[in-house]
């Protein structure tokens, strides 16, 4: 009996939906007919140069649909296939492509290696039908390789096998109940995980992936538009990305478009204040996912209505396949446990591509389990099983501080920050110096009240107490923040994570100016506008996270990225009126300081 593949999946659809889309681009509409002849001779393209089972395949391709196409014909070469992101800086590349010892490089983008080829199509005569190499893989062969930041900074390869993509496929495209009629929006960054679920679910079902024309990041007012024009019905957001959109559909009275059912968003603890907005003023639905890349993307879904005194939207109830266990030093917990979260189940990856020690250390044997040889992931965040059987996240293990001999989760705190309706963000950690003093950053919900990029402004007085007195009400006092500052942004570092470090610098430098009040840094709001190179060289550099940036610095040599310009076009407008309505298009036409301070000033002249 031959062994079940991710393949059946596909061919199930060809057979069913032959004439139905498969792939929807702005210039083509490839069927699944279409797209099975088309990737039938792209995979003999690959057979023919070494691709194999246990070979991957690069995929470096400028064009989203040819990634796609890319990725189903390396598994039907019996390949699997690894992305190279196209945002990477040549060393990096380098490197990756070092590591993968790819078979064949296939790639027409300005990234691709040296030596990448550009496959051929199907004869032309539609009597000629392609040959696909006979399958040979198996459930334990590679399906695919993609790269995440490790705590080093070495990007680790996760090893995900061809079973448990067929799992994770067919699991997703069960839980959102997807159809040959939906029409699944393709925006995550090539090379980010969120890819494969885009991608394969709708594949499962008999769906259509709709393709942009490049890789170029949507803002809010270019994603609705792309969301109506192309009748998309699911699409997958970050949680920043997704406020965004929220924010832009709340500002302009808009609703998200009649076709639009589901938004899945994750990547990021979120709110519940915002999550209620949207279920209360939107038609579309929300799925909140968690999940890792090392455990085949997303683990568990949330798509309930948030009951109005929940604190936290949940993580949801696992996927088919997936086990969830709250542990606290490998031992499960009892029901309602805190601890930490680990993941097991036919769709944890194989590992660590080379790198034995760091699989050993986070993916580790389960001794609880009924069944020989069973693995768990460490996923190294804290949460619980609540009585729904909806699993909460909490925070992350390392997050925990020790505040005069108390354990604190500083996520508890940051809530209640959040709760009184002026703080949109906050971050709360123990004084750098002794740790015996919570501090709390705020971003303030209204943007008008943001100091400038890069300024800490210490909150006194009335401000001060309106944000520590609902936390006394609540809280005990060695849990109460007593240094608060307000900031405009919760910078980040390179791993994604708030840098507290540079908050705390930013905490020294507005000690060392004695406290200038908040109306200091209004009262400066307006030499922004007088003087536009200033003020958009200081957000470069705030946003990039690059205090020696020029002028005539290119955004995106710079570590630029889709959200950091997202990032970039929120801040503009927030300080400059000739920003409005900017789309992040702008920033490839314009993407040094000067030359967008100029492109403003250009609007500025023309819309008075």
């Amino acid at each position: 009996m031959t062994e079940p593949d991710v393949l059946d999946l596909w061919e199930h659809s060809v057979r069913e939906h032959a004439d139905g889309p498969a792939l929807v681009t702005p210039h083509r509409v490839l069927t699944y007919r279409d797209a099975d002849r088309l990737t039938d001779a792209w995979a003999g393209f690959l057979a023919e140069r070494g691709a194999g089972p246990g070979e991957l395949v690069g995929l470096a391709f400028g064009d989203p649909a040819r990634t796609v196409l890319g990725m189903l014909a390396a598994l039907k070469a019996g390949a699997g296939f690894t992305v190279l992101d196209d945002r990477l800086p040549p060393a990096a590349r380098t490197a990756l492509v070092a590591r993968t010892a790819a078979a064949v490089w296939l790639g027409d983008g300005a990234h691709a290696p040296e030596g990448a080829h550009v496959p051929h199509g199907p004869a032309d005569d539609a009597a000629t039908e392609p040959e696909r190499p006979v399958r040979r893989a198996g459930g334990s062969d590679v399906a695919y390789v993609l790269f995440t930041s490790g705590s080093t900074g070495r990007p680790k390869g996760t090893v995900v096998e061809r079973d448990a993509l067929r799992r994770f496929a067919a699991a997703v495209a069960s839980r959102l109940e997807l159809t040959a009629h939906d029409r699944w929006l393709q925006v995550a960054s090539l090379g980010f995980d969120v890819l494969i679920e885009e991608v394969f679910p709708a594949f499962a079902a008999g769906a259509a992936v709709v393709c942009r024309e490049d890789t170029r990041a949507l803002d809010a007012e270019e994603l609705h538009i792309a969301l109506a024009r192309t009748r998309i019905t699911v699409v997958e957001l970050s949680t920043q990305y997704w406020l965004e959109y929220a924010r832009w559909l709340d500002g302009n009275g808009a609703a998200t478009p009649k076709t639009l059912r589901t938004v899945v968003v994750g990547g990021e603890r979120m709110d519940p204040a915002p999550y209620r907005r949207w279920q209360a003023r939107q038609p579309a639905a929300l799925a909140h996912v968690y999940g890792l890349t090392e455990c085949t993307v997303s683990s568990t879904f949330y798509t309930g209505l948030l009951p109005s005194d929940a604190e936290e939207v949940p993580l949801g109830t696992a996927l088919q396949d997936v086990e969830i266990s709250i542990r606290q030093n490998g031992r499960p917990v009892p029901d309602g446990g805190t601890g930490e979260i680990h993941i097991g189940g036919p769709l944890l990856a194989r590992g660590f591509l080379d790198d034995e020690e760091a699989t050993a250390i986070r993916f580790v044997p389960d001794p609880y389990a009924a069944r020989p040889g069973a693995r768990l992931y460490r996923t190294g965040d804290l949460g619980r099983i609540g009585p729904d059987g909806q699993l909460v996240f909490l925070g992350r293990v390392d997050d925990q501080v020790k505040i005069r001999g108390h354990r604190l989760e500083p996520a508890r705190v940051e809530r209640a920050l959040c709760e009184g309706g002026g703080v949109g963000q906050a971050v709360v950690f123990p004084d750098p110096e002794t740790g015996t003093v919570l501090w709390a950053f705020t971003v303030p919900a209204d943007p008008a009240a943001a100091p400038l990029p890069g300024e800490a402004v210490r909150l006194t007085g009335a401000d001060r107490d309106a944000l520590v007195a609902p936390l006394e009400a609540q809280l005990p006092d060695w849990a109460v923040p007593r240094v608060l500052y307000r900031v405009s942004v919760l910078p980040k570092n390179p791993h994604g994570k708030v840098d507290k470090r540079r908050l705390a610098t930013w905490a020294a430098t507005a000690s060392a100016t004695s406290g200038t009040p908040a109306a200091a840094s209004t009262a400066e709001a307006p030499g922004i506008a007088q003087e536009p190179l200033n003020g958009v060289l200081a957000l470069f550099r705030e946003v990039l996270d690059a205090p020696g940036l020029g002028p005539d610095d290119n955004f995106f040599d710079h570590g630029g990225q889709s959200l950091l310009a997202l990032r970039l076009l929120a801040r503009l407008r927030e300080s400059q009126p000739a920003a409005a309505g900017l789309r992040a298009s702008a920033l490839f036409t314009a993407p040094t300081p000067r030359l967008l301070a100029e492109a403003l000033a250009g609007r500025a002249v023309a819309h008075p």
